[in-house]
């Protein structure tokens, strides 16, 4: 007996029963597609319901996603990483997520849709293994978070979207890791021709994509990084008591984070606060971060008293040094994106940053600009802040206003209504 496309009353067809390919289906393949563009065009999936009644239901959508980083110590990649898939996951219990890691992320573990896929392989070994996952059990998109070695091999078959955040490799290789310089050199032109949809973290870095590789417009999905929602001010006294105790803070100083590599450019924010410590030597100099690569002269730049390198901190801790923090100064040489300047600036501390990449986009009004390259540039505007009590509440205020531009579930909102647009069980 022939089942009508049409809902009815008796027996409305829902989800995989409206897509059903099965040879007893009288609509499957193109016979499906013929009809469905026949349809008026949907725009908006949130309309659905009225078009199609109350019985119409998209289909479920399997989508795999690289989240090796987001286990790890996190930094910006992995946290967009983290953060974003937490959000997918949480606002979209109807998909199902099947997550690629080499060790499970404990955070994804209580949502019923979400696999988590643990391959124990290191380096290229794991990324094959992946693939080879990826060609036996298909699913409706690939999304490579944070590398391009698996989009780079996949068959265009699979509707892979590539996130690239920056350019650095193209731009400045010198100040990236040799090994992952060549690593993205080698994989992201084919990459970014075979991907489906390229996912990016900023305007700038959109512009440097469409220039350096000739990539359309249509092609790119815009997914802006943000603060999380611990980075706010006025944290509890007794948080700051303990984080000062803990970390051993002085009681003025000045703030930088990152990884503490030789694009973070730390090496002239130090020369920069000595020349400042001749005229304010009350105020201190705090780096947090991990070591990175190439960070000899780091380490001999550090020597002086009033500079402490505290190491690695994330959470609520974070949140708190940003609050305790006079300022913070983010002399980057290149960024994707930048987020330590809104963490800081949701949490009230007025933000220096460098006047090229993404970073004038990511502050607006709300910070200085530098010539990163500049030691008197960098020395001026902190002295500028500490003398200048109206323009540091000027910053404050604004940076309060620019931070709440930034939204996480925004951007993960608007990643999953693409995977509903370019989805084949979705009519429109």
């Amino acid at each position: 007996m022939k089942r009508s496309f049409f809902p009815s009353a008796s027996a409305p067809l829902r989800g995989p029963e409206l897509f059903d390919i099965s040879n007893r289906s009288p609509f499957r393949g193109p016979g499906l597609l013929r009809f469905a563009l026949k349809r008026p065009k949907i725009d908006d999936f949130s309309n659905l319901t009225a078009f199609c009644g109350n019985s119409f239901t998209i289909g479920i959508m399997k989508i795999a996603i690289d989240t090796r980083e987001t286990a790890r110590t996190k930094t910006g990649k992995g946290w967009y990483a983290f953060v974003m898939v937490k959000e997918l996951i949480k606002n979209d219990p109807e998909n199902q997520y099947v997550l690629y890691t080499q060790e499970k992320t404990p955070e994804f573990e209580k949502y019923p849709n979400v696999t988590q896929k643990v391959f124990p392989q290191k380096g290229w070994l794991w990324h094959w293994a992946v693939l080879q996952d990826l060609k036996k059990n298909p699913p409706d998109f690939f999304w490579a978070t944070t590398s391009t070695i698996i989009p780079a091999l996949t068959p265009k078959s699979l509707k892979t979207f590539v996130t690239v955040h920056d350019l650095v490799a193209f731009i400045l290789p010198e100040g990236h890791n040799r090994k992952a310089m060549w690593i993205e050199r080698l994989t992201l032109k084919r990459a970014l021709k075979k991907a489906y949809r390229i996912v990016t973290v900023s305007e700038n870095t959109k512009q440097d994509l469409k220039t350096r590789f000739k990539i359309n417009d249509e092609k790119i999905i815009l997914t802006p990084c943000a603060a999380s929602n611990i980075f706010i001010p006025r944290i509890k006294k007794s948080i700051m008591e303990t984080v000062t105790q803990k970390y051993r803070l002085p009681d003025r100083f000045i703030l930088g984070v990152g990884t503490l590599s030789p694009r973070k450019n730390f090496t002239r924010l130090m020369k920069a606060y000595e020349r400042l410590a001749l005229t304010h030597p009350e105020v201190h100099l705090v780096i947090v971060g991990d070591w990175g690569w190439c960070c000899e002269e780091i380490r001999k730049e550090s020597g002086h008293p009033n500079i402490h390198l505290i190491g690695y901190v994330e959470g609520t801790d974070l949140a708190a040094i940003y609050n305790l923090a006079e300022i913070f100064v983010f002399p980057s040489l290149y960024e994707g994106f930048g987020i330590p300047p809104l963490e800081a600036m949701a949490c009230g501390c007025p933000v220096i940053v460098s006047n090229n990449s993404s970073l004038p986009e990511v502050v607006g009004e709300a910070g200085l600009k530098i010539d990163p390259y500049s030691i008197s540039d960098i020395t001026n505007a902190m002295e500028k802040i500490l003398n200048e009590s109206a323009l540091r509440e000027k910053l404050i205020e604004f940076g309060f206003k620019q931070a709440r531009k930034f939204s996480w579930k925004r951007s993960a909102e608007h990643l999953k209504k693409e995977f509903y647009s370019l989805s084949k069980k979705a009519v429109q």
